[in-house]
């Protein structure tokens, strides 16, 4: 089967970015597909591209690099710019790739435009894959403003819907959602996965600069949406109450880095530590001798249907996880005892769920146990890469009968 993947972030492990995609073509390389991803250059992938379109490949998977950058940092306009040029310049190989079905990978909802040209101009099947849900997280998160965008965006959300055969999400709330407010459509969910055995093995921790003393760690983008303002305030709590052998560790990049860095200095707060983006082979080490994984998120009825990297990963790794979503992750960790809720309001909460982790060291080793067991039959990326591989089967056979 011939797949064209439109999909504007993709990353392999050596960037410090998300893998699903990487992780799931390359399962189906190996099982005997041929897989072309069209995709943009985004700040935390690992791709580099010198000319406007470059042709690369990785383990098999065929790479179309279009040489638009898109940075987190960037102004919400620029972005919306970056997202516009992707759809646009993908939209040729929509109509020239040679396909037997396409998948088209939202957010942004911009990249549903090529998987409608391929779907209506080269008649082939689409499968849209819903990441966030578009247009509205962007919209109840403050970045769509103006009503005209809003309502093209709702448009070419429902045009999408209509126009694929079959929709997966990566969360149950995602789908409930999309069928509540589009019935007719074929959805289920394929959440993010995790490299169990990369996270899992145990490697020489002597190799990096890790805090002297224990640490909590969060990975990823250092926000306002994830609000590490959170952690911040956390770190600044443990101080005051001399809990100054627990270290709030945060790797990555963001709007909020820099001020949260000076904010830090200015305060002499040396238990918060902000270190730049690292590739994912070597950001194992860290989260593996951490005491938590962070997965914070601001209060959003969207961010509750979302399905953080960050989570199945640490999982994997065997360590307890500390969020503060309403949704599916919540009565994941309820369920299964591998972490805690917390209000993200309630910085002080988050202070004294590390130092019960700090002083009893019992608990986070059993959450450790059964978040690997979790990992294991839940999340592992050959698993679900075969479930998604199941959907994509069957769309294919049942167009060859048509």
């Amino acid at each position: 089967m011939r797949i064209v993947y439109f999909y504007q972030y993709f990353s392999t492990p050596n960037g410090s970015w998300g893998t699903r995609v990487y992780d799931f073509c390359k399962e189906w390389v190996a099982q005997g597909h041929d897989v072309t991803v069209v995709t943009s250059v985004y700040a935390k992938s690992d791709l580099k591209a010198t000319r406007l379109i470059e042709d690369q490949v990785f383990d098999g998977i065929k790479v179309k690099v279009l040489n638009i950058r898109i940075d987190n940092k960037q102004p919400v306009f620029q972005r919306i710019w970056t997202f516009i040029q992707y759809s646009l310049l993908s939209s040729y190989y929509a109509i020239t790739l040679k396909a037997d079905l396409v998948i088209a990978s939202s957010g942004p909802i911009t990249a549903g435009l090529p998987g409608l040209v391929a779907r209506y101009i080269r008649r082939r099947p689409l499968i849209f894959e819903v990441r966030d849900l578009w247009p509205d997280g962007a919209i109840e998160l403050g970045f769509i403003k103006n009503p005209m965008l809003r309502k093209l965006a709702y448009s070419l959300e429902k045009q999408c819907y209509r126009a694929s055969r079959f929709v997966i999400t990566l969360s149950p709330g995602m789908s409930t959602d999309i069928r509540t407010r589009f019935p007719w459509v074929s959805v289920d969910d394929v959440p993010n996965a995790a490299d169990i055995k990369l996270f899992s093995t145990r490697n020489d921790l002597q190799e990096i600069q890790l805090p002297a003393r224990s640490y909590a760690i969060y990975t990823g983008n250092i926000g306002k949406v994830n609000h590490s303002t959170w952690l911040f305030e956390a770190a600044r709590i443990l101080r005051e109450k001399g809990r100054n052998d627990i270290y709030m560790l945060l790797i990555g990049d963001g709007q909020l880095k820099a001020s949260l860095k000076e904010k830090a200095a200015a305060a002499g707060l040396k238990n918060f530590i902000i270190m730049d983006p690292i590739p994912k082979v070597e950001l194992v080490k860290y989260v593996q001798s951490s005491i938590a994984s962070l997965v914070p998120l601001m209060k959003s009825k969207v961010l509750d249907t979302s399905s953080p990297n960050k989570l199945f990963e640490s999982l994997a790794a065997g360590v307890p996880v500390v969020q503060t979503s309403n949704g599916w992750i919540n009565d994941l960790i309820n369920e299964y005892q591998v972490g805690y809720t917390i209000d993200p309001n309630d910085p002080l909460s988050l202070a004294e769920c590390l130092i019960e982790l700090k002083d009893n060291p019992s608990i986070g080793a059993s959450m450790g146990v059964r978040s690997y067991s979790l990992a294991v039959d839940q999340f592992d990326k050959k698993k679900l890469a075969h479930k998604m591989l199941g959907h994509l089967l069957k769309v294919h056979q049942m167009n060859d009968c048509l």
